[in-house]
């Protein structure tokens, strides 16, 4: 077994709790028009101490036992790099009208897009620039909680000289709606114009890419699950995280993890990591058990959040992960790999979502 886990054993028997967190290095108008549509508005096995930590032996036992290296596309690597997340793909066609001199972009539909929301879905949507101008966008509706939307909008440059076009970029950027709080990144495609042959209306489709703005990259987590058929325990046990989002002003964050066991949409059970300081990609090593019986698992959801812990005001969330058999595709392969191997430690790298 590699040390990376740094699992750290206490000096003397008096402890049973895990001591294993520490930061680890690391010119003229154009007019623009959508036919026919309006543009949506954007708001958009034993029981725990008393802290809820799994003793030592219990983490140092399933640490060396059998531990399964998992990543969301490959069975049995551990890439060290950013996640590379399925982010779905974008139908569109493009088109120009000489005579009226006309750009007409229609976006028509989307396809395996991740889902965002706790539901297990999204509320996605589509914003529609010309590189370099970012002042001027047009929108889609938002098709909600559908992850293969149908919009089939047109949308109209107008008195747009050719020779301009050709200096512009398609932009397209796919977001989840969110009524409550910022809206969620899916994924972009660009192209350029000069690229195209725009004489006649063609169809293209597109794999989404992670935003280039980074918008959509709050960091990723390590965790392994465990599940007991015999004792009926679910053991989260929070690995590491890296790349985190930087919170703060000074360009870090104190991260901590929340670990919320769900059944249906109500709350059951809550346990939490220690606060790190100052660090972007902390490394937790803590061990979380769940009594969670069989009938059950099919309504049972892991939420895991990671927190900026902030003295003087509301922490801040970094990110999340919905564990589940109906959440993400990365997501949804953890569970039923964790199903498919009990008494095993399954751990795989998850990118956080907003």
């Amino acid at each position: 077994m590699s040390g990376e886990f740094g699992l750290f054993l206490p000096p003397t028997g008096n402890s049973t709790h895990l001591q294993a967190a520490v930061c680890a290095s690391s010119s003229k108008p154009f007019i623009l028009r959508n036919m026919g549509n309006k543009p949506a508005n954007s708001p958009k096995g034993h029981p725990p101490d008393a802290d809820g930590h799994s003793s030592v032996s219990d983490l140092a036992n399933s640490l060396t036992g059998d531990m399964v290296m998992l990543s969301p596309g490959s069975e049995d690597d551990d890439h060290e790099g950013p996640i590379s997340e399925k982010l779905g793909r974008i139908q569109f066609s493009l088109g120009y009208s000489f005579q009226d001199t006309t750009l007409t972009v229609k976006i028509l539909k989307g396809q395996d897009l991740p889902a965002k929301d706790f539901s297990g879905t999204s509320d996605p949507f589509v914003k529609i620039y010309l590189l370099p101008d970012r002042k001027t966008k047009l929108e889609t509706k938002v098709k909600r909680k559908n992850l293969n939307p149908h919009w089939n909008e047109t949308f109209l440059f107008e008195g747009f000289p050719y020779e301009k076009v050709r200096e512009r970029a398609l932009y397209l950027q796919v977001l989840d709606y969110d009524r409550f709080s910022r809206n969620d990144p899916i994924g972009e495609v660009s192209i350029p114009l000069n690229k195209v042959e725009l004489g006649q209306l063609k169809t293209f489709w597109k794999d989404l890419k992670p935003c280039s703005d980074g918008s959509g990259r709050r960091g990723d987590l390590l965790v392994s699950l465990c599940y007991n058929p015999t004792a009926n325990i679910i053991t989260v046990n929070i690995i590491k995280a890296r790349n985190l989002k930087a919170m703060d002003i000074g360009g870090t964050s104190d991260p901590y993890v929340k670990v919320w066991l769900m059944h249906k949409d109500k709350r059951v059970e809550k346990k939490k990591t220690v606060t790190i300081k100052r660090c972007l990609n902390p490394i937790f090593n803590e061990s979380f058990p769940f009594d969670v019986p069989a009938h059950v698992l099919r309504e049972t959801t892991i939420i895991i959040t990671v927190m900026d812990k902030d003295r003087l005001s509301r922490n801040d969330v970094i990110g999340k992960i919905y564990l589940s058999w109906k959440s993400g595709p990365a997501e949804v392969k953890h569970w039923k790999d964790m199903l498919s191997r009990p008494r095993t430690n399954v751990a795989q790298w998850h990118a956080l979502k907003a």
